[in-house]
């Protein structure tokens, strides 16, 4: 499968009418979500900062503190998530999960590790900017064994860019996992974690395809009895993101909408 974006930049942008209609949308009494939504939904994100700075510009106001204003709810934490950076928007979202009672390792999971290297280093800058200190301290300070290495490695940004596989690497790299895992009495976990830390996702789905030659098993399968807890959901999520990003964030679009309520 190959990853296509649902929101595309819009080839006709004019930043300065967004900011009228958005205007008149909040302007007066009631709100008018449609205009908002039809705005927000359909522009890139690098173009919405455009569209905050315009609103400013013409208006002479915040354009987020006027959402914050008018807005309400699960829409209005939807508008304000869609108007931030991507990779502040994920800072936010890492901090809240950190500075919980008990730490929320569910959405750590989620974020560190379905994330390029390229996309980490950015999450990692943003943090430190917006909450003068390191992620992978912050993450190292509320979290433990192999679970703690595995994220910090990440936030210390070990993972490799994107970009060509080297096929003789991968084979090299898929023996030395069945060597720590299957082909031995106990497991050591390090040598999972430091891999799947470091390596790039390309690298990664070609490691465990060769794995399979190897072993005669799936990655899946072998970290199903080799790892446990917390730290196999962290590296059941690095395989899917790895075979495909698209159905990783698809399954977890799927499993927010069901139950009771979205």
């Amino acid at each position: 499968m190959s990853p296509e974006p649902t929101v595309r930049p819009c080839t006709a942008l004019n930043p300065n009418a967004d900011a009228v209609i958005l205007r008149a949308a909040m302007k007066g009494f009631g709100t008018d979500e449609k205009k908002i939504i039809q705005i927000v939904t359909t522009r890139a994100n690098f173009q919405r900062q455009a569209i905050h700075q315009a609103y400013f510009t013409q208006f002479r106001r915040d354009l987020i503190r006027d959402f914050k204003s008018e807005l309400s709810g699960n829409f209005k934490n939807v508008v304000l998530g869609l108007m931030m950076e991507p990779e502040k928007f994920s800072s936010k979202q890492l901090n809240k999960a950190l500075v919980r009672l008990w730490t929320d390792k569910d959405t750590l999971i989620e974020i560190l590790c379905s994330r390029t290297g390229e996309e980490m280093k950015k999450i990692s800058s943003a943090y430190d900017e917006m909450y003068n200190k390191l992620l992978a301290n912050h993450v190292a300070t509320e979290t433990s064994g192999d679970f703690r290495e595995l994220l910090t490695r990440i936030c210390s940004n070990e993972r490799a860019n994107s970009g060509q596989v080297n096929a003789q690497q991968a084979v090299a790299d898929a023996h030395l996992l069945y060597e720590a895992g299957e082909n031995r009495l106990g497991t050591d976990e390090k040598v999972f974690t430091k891999l799947f830390a470091q390596s790039s996702f390309e690298h990664l789905r070609v490691v465990f395809e060769e794995y399979q030659k190897i072993s005669g098993n799936t990655i899946e399968k072998a970290l199903k009895h080799e790892i446990s807890g917390v730290l196999k959901k962290a590296l059941d999520t690095i395989v899917e993101v790895a075979r495909s990003p698209p159905t990783y964030f698809a399954r977890r679009l799927f499993k927010s909408m069901g139950g009771n309520g979205t």
